[in-house]
C-alpha cells in the first residue's frame, strides 16, 4: 500500500496478480496414465524458464507406479531429481535402473507436494497460483475432477483453479474413449478447464522421443501464457 500526498492509498498488486504478465507460479500434477516422457520434458523446461518461479509438483500413487515403470524412478524420496535426471528411453537391465538415481538432481525451483495433504499451499483459493497442467491426467482424475470430488490434493488444486477461474489444463492420456469419458471432458470443459489430448504432432519430424516430448512441452506451456522460443512454428 502507497500513500500519495493526498488522502487515497493506491493498493500495489504483486507482480504475478498484474495484467498481461507470464505465470510465474505453475502447479504440475501426474497421475496414472502412460506419457512419463512428456512429464520429465514439461518439468526439464520449466526449471530452464527464469519467468517461472515456483512450481509445485504433485504425483498420484498410480502416477508414481508409472514413473516407476517409465522412467524407473525408485521409491519416494528425491521424486523430482530422478524424473530430472532419468532417462526418457529407460532400460529394464539392472545397470540402468540404478542410472536413474545416479544422476538424480535437485531442483531449487520444483518442490514436491503430497496428494494426501489437503491443507498444501494450492488447496486453498488465496494462494496465487497462475495455472494447473495434469500431465497425464488419467480418465479416473478426469471423472473426479469433472464431478468435484476433491478428496486429494490433485482433485483439490484443479477444483480451486476452476472456482477461481485460473487456467486448468488437463492432458488427458486413453484411447478408445467410451461415453462416460467422453462426457467427463464435456463436464470439465463446461466447468473451465482446458482438454488437451496427449498428442504430440509428426509434422516437424522429430529424430528422437525426448524431441517430440519437448515440442509437446512447448506448445502445452505456450497455451498457459508461457510461449518458448525454441518452439517449431510452421510456416506454411
Amino acid at each position: 500500500m502507497l500513500q500519495t500526498s493526498g488522502r487515497e492509498s493506491i493498493t500495489v498488486l504483486p507482480e504475478h496478480a498484474l495484467p498481461n504478465q507470464p505465470p510465474q507460479i505453475l502447479t504440475v500434477a501426474t497421475t496414472g496414465a502412460s506419457g512419463s516422457i512428456f512429464l520429465r520434458q514439461l518439468l526439464l523446461v520449466v526449471e530452464r524458464d527464469k519467468r517461472i518461479q515456483t512450481v509445485n509438483f504433485i504425483a498420484s500413487d498410480s502416477g508414481l507406479r508409472v514413473l516407476a515403470e517409465e522412467l524407473t524412478i525408485k521409491g519416494r524420496s528425491n521424486v523430482i531429481g530422478q524424473i530430472l535426471g532419468a532417462s526418457s528411453l529407460a532400460k529394464s537391465s539392472a545397470s540402468t535402473r540404478g542410472s536413474a538415481s545416479r544422476s538424480a538432481r535437485a531442483s531449487p525451483k520444483i518442490h514436491q507436494q503430497s496428494n494426501a495433504d489437503i491443507g498444501a499451499n494450492v488447496a486453498s483459493g488465496s494462494y496465487p497460483a497462475d495455472a494447473m497442467i495434469v500431465l497425464p491426467c488419467s480418465v479416473g482424475t478426469l471423472a473426479r475432477i469433472a464431478h468435484g470430488d476433491a478428496s486429494h490434493l490433485i482433485e483439490r488444486a484443479a477444483d480451486v483453479c476452476l472456482k477461481e477461474k485460473r487456467p486448468l489444463v488437463l492432458c488427458v492420456r486413453e484411447t478408445p474413449l467410451n461415453k462416460i469419458h467422453i462426457r467427463n471432458m464435456y463436464r470439465a470443459a463446461d466447468a473451465g478447464a482446458t482438454i488437451f489430448p496427449l498428442i504430440p504432432a509428426f509434422y516437424y519430424r522429430p529424430a528422437t522421443l525426448d524431441a517430440l516430448a519437448r515440442e509437446f512441452a512447448y506448445r502445452l506451456l505456450s497455451h498457459v501464457g508461457l510461449p518458448q522460443a525454441a518452439a517449431f512454428r510452421w510456416k506454411g
